[in-house]
């Protein structure tokens, strides 16, 4: 594939990743995505001129301060960007420019829209969830995605009784009675893994997605600090670690 090609989709997906990280912010808050029209400072109200906005190249350029108020830019904004970038190379060079593709790229989008909103806030909203599975059953095998579904489900009602009755007993902790193993918006995830990878590459891709979790798990246990490790960001790169590679876990144990 030539090169520019792959140029020209990475640029597109900066561009896209501006847009996102405006989804981003703004979702959560509940604040228009039409009202303010363009981007502002967060700190300041300062409106953003066109080329302050300009996908990382700005971020660089302003040396992550806003040039009105010099408060710091997140540093989130140019990693939304950047990984939307890649993210649509390596579809693009994963499969042939049809609706196939399109559709699977606006998946993606979503995917990296919740799973950032997530890492924030610990909770998604769920029209973003239903846009995940409607997308899923479009490209995907729906038998397939209602399958990983309706196993999470399963699986979140097996552990979420063992925390709040056994462990819960055992650990003489209260607070444990109302907590629940996994989050509800884990289980269209899933869905989307079944439904793009099939019943073993989907098995695989959550078992790593489970690996690459335990990092900050790891992490916080290394700085004694307790950290809250959201589900939907693994997830979401397991399943697409695994749809670009092939990769399958289980043939390293076989």
């Amino acid at each position: 594939m030539a090169q520019m090609e792959l140029l020209a989709a990475f640029a597109i997906g900066l561009i896209f990743g501006s847009f996102l990280n405006v989804l981003t912010y703004r979702i959560p808050l509940g604040i228009s995505l039409f009202n303010p029209i363009g981007s502002e400072c967060p700190h300041c109200q300062h409106k953003i001129k066109w080329y302050e906005n300009i996908p990382v190249i700005s971020y660089v350029f302003l040396k992550g301060k806003c040039s009105n108020c010099s408060e710091r830019i997140s540093i989130i904004y140019p990693v939304v960007e950047l990984t939307t970038g890649v993210v649509t190379v390596l579809l693009y060079n994963h499969q042939w420019l049809d609706l196939d593709l399109i559709l699977t790229i606006v998946l993606f989008y979503t995917l990296i829209v919740l799973s950032f909103i997530d890492f924030k806030f610990k909770a998604v909203p769920d029209y973003l969830l239903i846009v995940v599975v409607i997308l899923t059953l479009m490209v995907g095998d729906w038998k397939n995605a209602l399958i990983f579904m309706g196993g999470f489900v399963l699986l979140e009602l097996i552990l979420t009784f063992y925390i709040q009755t056994i462990k819960a007993k055992i650990t003489k902790n209260k607070e444990l009675e109302n907590q629940r193993a996994l989050g509800e918006g884990d289980i269209p995830i899933a869905g989307a893994i079944g439904g793009l990878l099939g019943i073993h590459l989907g098995i695989s891709a959550i078992f790593l997605a489970a690996i690459l979790a335990l990092i900050p798990a790891v992490y916080g246990l290394m700085v004694k600090k307790e950290i809250e490790t959201p589900f939907i960001p693994f997830l979401s790169l397991g399943l697409f670690i695994t749809l670009i590679t092939g990769f399958n876990l289980f043939t390293l144990i076989v």
